[in-house]
């Protein structure tokens, strides 16, 4: 079992900047594929980017160019540095493991991001 622990959401006004954080119990960077995924509400949730074990990362059309995932290994920490933040990015941000080979998804609780005036 795997627990992943996000922090770093908040309000911010629109056209600025968060960085959100993600920490496994264990570390796994190596064995799966880490992502941000977040719902909106009344939305489904939606993949934001992800990070293979490898360091392929991928974007949903939306984040390209604003967001950028990464991770410290040292640290044991993913990341979701987030810039020109915009109204439509409100939403409940989720860490997400997958291990594809295996069926296996770990969830965090969730960190909210709203972006207001």
């Amino acid at each position: 079992q795997v627990q992943l622990v996000e922090s770093g959401g908040g309000l911010v006004q629109p056209g600025g900047s968060l960085r959100l954080s993600c920490v496994p119990s264990g570390r796994i960077f190596s064995l799966y594929t880490m992502g941000w995924y977040r719902q909106a509400p009344g939305k489904q949730r939606e993949l934001v980017a992800a990070i293979t074990n490898g360091g392929t990362t991928n974007y949903a059309d939306s984040a390209k160019g604003r967001f950028t995932i990464s991770r410290d290994n040292v640290k044991n920490t993913m990341y979701l540095q987030m810039y020109s933040l915009k109204p439509e990015d409100t939403a409940v941000y989720y860490c997400n493991a997958h291990a594809p080979l295996l069926g296996i998804d770990y969830w965090g609780q969730g960190t909210q991001v709203t972006v207001s005036s």
